[in-house]
């Protein structure tokens, strides 16, 4: 079951649901709207290493705006920190900026039960494009978990601002298939 707009507002309203901050215009019918915030994060590097921790460079987004380009992802953040020990949060792309080119969230748009903190959004742009502090970027939407709840405790808990991969703390040593 999805939250409605109304029960997102309730869920705010009674602690099963934590957006800081919370602006009732920004309840829609089944999800809330989350707004860029004013860092980005590039990788500097031509090749990531998924075993390595990966240089980034920050760019801050002045009130004139800052010009995404094709071919190069950016690593942004919500204004607002989210999160729930109760729902199971969606954050995807608003359709008004799909509409303008930009990919947001394509291939982690599910956030975890217990994760409490600003979302960082993976940007990709089909053609330049001009992005504002502030602007709605996305929505997240919140869905009813069932069975026993494990709240994360990973390696974004508490983000602020955009995040790097921490891809490099993972393990990465080969699976042993054994032989039956």
């Amino acid at each position: 079951m999805i939250l409605t707009g109304p029960e997102i507002t309730a869920a705010t309203d009674d602690g099963r649901l934590r957006i800081t901050p919370f602006d009732q215009s920004q309840v829609n019918p089944n999800s809330y709207n989350v707004r860029l915030g004013p860092k980005l994060l590039v990788y500097t590097d031509g090749l990531l290493d998924a075993r390595f921790r990966n240089p980034t460079e920050q760019i801050d987004i002045g009130p004139e705006g800052y010009v995404l380009q094709p071919g190069q992802l950016y690593l942004g953040h919500t204004v607002e920190r989210v999160g729930s020990d109760t729902f199971v949060p969606l954050l995807f792309g608003r359709s008004s900026v799909g509409r303008l080119g930009l990919f947001v969230e394509i291939t982690a748009p599910i956030g975890d039960i217990g994760f409490h903190g600003q979302w960082t959004l993976m940007l990709s742009p089909i053609r330049p494009l001009r992005v504002y502090a502030e602007m709605k970027i996305g929505q997240i939407m919140f869905f009813v978990s069932v069975g026993p709840i494990a709240h994360y405790a990973g390696k974004y808990q508490a983000a602020n601002g955009p995040r790097a991969s921490a891809s490099w703390r993972d393990d990465h040593r080969p699976v042993q298939v054994v032989a039956s």
